[in-house]
């Protein structure tokens, strides 16, 4: 049974993780979570008792929407490219559905050079994020959808870099070309993963 009071922080968090899509995980204080949230500052510190506290249990909802909307509906797919494909779309779907960006990929950018709690998580969570892309990869290998050449974390780290830049350089540009270029150039992996000469 849910209590009120996680109720009440699940509510502070959807807030919270709107705040950081529109400014970043630094731009979210508790000040202007305060306001967002309609809740006093003494009583959002009772939910979380600093910025960084904070900044840790954004980034840790966000990582579990994530699981819930990319990653188990994937492993659902049967094994093999129909698998590897779900994770790279979904992954897209996901990030586009933050109104000002994907706070992970945001945070990657402004935590890089910034030691501490928050970037250890965000680090963690991207190296799951790449063993899960390779082991989609290892598994269609195994099929005999991709040839025994294929490196898998090699090829894991070609899709995350190619979703990646696409959310940056898409959001920055505005191209309307952009969700087909990036998926062009995902085929054109793929293809090249099968041993395709197309």
């Amino acid at each position: 049974m849910v209590t009120k009071g996680e109720e009440t922080r699940a509510a502070v968090l959807d807030h919270a993780i709107a705040l950081a899509s529109e400014l970043g995980l630094e731009g979210v204080t508790i000040g202007l979570l305060a306001d967002r949230a309609g809740m006093s500052k003494s009583g959002l510190f009772a939910h979380f008792k600093s910025k960084e506290s904070l900044q840790l249990a954004i980034l840790e909802e966000t990582l579990s929407r994530f699981v819930q909307s990319v990653v188990l509906p994937s492993l659902k797919k049967p094994r093999g490219e129909p698998r590897v494909r779900a994770l790279f779309e979904r992954w897209l779907d996901f990030a586009c559905a933050m109104p000002g960006g994907c706070i992970v990929v945001q945070a990657m950018a402004e935590l890089d050079d910034r030691p501490g709690p928050v970037r250890d998580r965000l680090e963690a969570a991207q190296r799951d994020w790449l063993d899960t892309l390779a082991t989609a990869v290892r598994i269609a290998k195994e099929e005999g959808h991709f040839e025994a050449r294929i490196a898998p974390e090699q090829l894991a780290y070609e899709i995350a870099a190619l979703a990646h830049g696409h959310h940056l350089i898409s959001r920055m540009l505005r191209d309307t070309e952009a969700d087909a270029r990036v998926r062009r150039g995902f085929d054109r992996m793929i293809r090249h993963a099968r041993g395709s000469s197309d």
